[in-house]
């Protein structure tokens, strides 16, 4: 999601520096108008304000605290944003070593997607000082239509592990649902023209639904990263005691989805579990020539 990202920032007139090890991707931002830093202290350097975006916990430590970390360019005045999906207990530290060298942190993880990310559509969920939220704000909204702030540091991380516990958890209902209605006999087309216009109605079958009656799932965003996030949001959840029983479950349904291989695949590929239990493929049926 990075490289769309860096794209729009370029487009909206910013100077943007980019580090990363992918080697490709960075080619492809610096014939974009990026500039290219051999690390990420280099870039926090040249940067007022410092974005990363990275898969995990362990990777925003290794770029943030790291030996050639962020942290070691920051003083005060300077901005780092952390738009990664990680653990909120993680983010609490990483803000405090950060606060440490005078500069300031917000996290803020994004919902909407590869699509959201090229689109500028994106659902922005920020942690931080308002101040500091309200002098970056023009930066969110060059990525996203919805930004908002959330609360004090982590906040955005705990409402980021709420959304990915409903939205986890509503693909799997959805895909329950349509393989009951598909093994029923009914067009699973039908299903979800009637569903999408009543009570349940909701992203996923708007969305994604016409994918999976398709067949279709190459990744918008992946599996493994699904089961990743509900295991941030379990962990949260064990150091409050907030019990979460479906998200429980849930995440082992998406480590079933990794155990067939399947992690690479968009986090709709829960539902082929589904219909493996079910013995049903939900998909549209073609009409045949008379």
């Amino acid at each position: 999601m990075g490289k769309p990202m860096v794209r729009r920032l370029i487009a909206a007139g910013h100077a943007v520096h980019v580090h990363s090890p992918g080697e490709v991707d960075v080619q492809q931002a610096v014939n974009g108008g990026a500039v290219r830093q051999p690390t990420p202290v280099d870039v926090a350097r040249a940067a007022d304000i410092t974005i990363t975006m990275v898969p995990d916990t362990p990777q925003v430590r290794e770029v943030v605290l790291g030996k050639a970390g962020v942290v070691h360019a920051l003083r005060e005045g300077k901005v780092l944003i952390d738009m990664s999906t990680i653990s909120s207990v993680a983010t609490k530290e990483i803000a405090e070593a950060v606060k440490k060298t005078g500069a300031r942190m917000l996290d803020a993880p994004v919902s909407g997607g590869e699509k959201g990310a090229i689109e500028g559509a994106l659902s922005i969920m920020v942690g931080g000082e308002p101040d500091v939220f309200r002098r970056c704000l023009p930066v969110f909204e060059v990525l996203g239509r919805r930004v908002t702030h959330v609360g004090g540091n982590s906040a955005g991380q705990v409402v980021k592990s709420c959304n990915q516990v409903l939205a986890a958890a509503t693909v799997l209902a959805m895909g329950e649902a349509l393989a009951l209605g598909t093994k029923a006999g009914v067009d699973p087309q039908k299903i979800v023209e009637v569903l999408s216009n009543g009570a349940a109605r909701c992203w996923a079958l708007e969305v994604r639904a016409p994918e999976v009656l398709k067949g279709n799932f190459q990744p918008g965003f992946k599996s493994k990263l699904q089961y990743k996030d509900l295991g941030l949001a379990l962990e949260l959840s064990r150091s409050i005691d907030a019990p979460m029983p479906i998200a429980g479950i849930v995440h082992e349904f998406y480590k079933s989805t990794i155990a067939q291989g399947l992690g690479e695949e968009d986090h709709t590929a829960v539902i082929r579990i589904i219909e493996q239990m079910a013995d049903v493929q939900i998909r549209s049926r073609v009409p045949t020539a008379a």
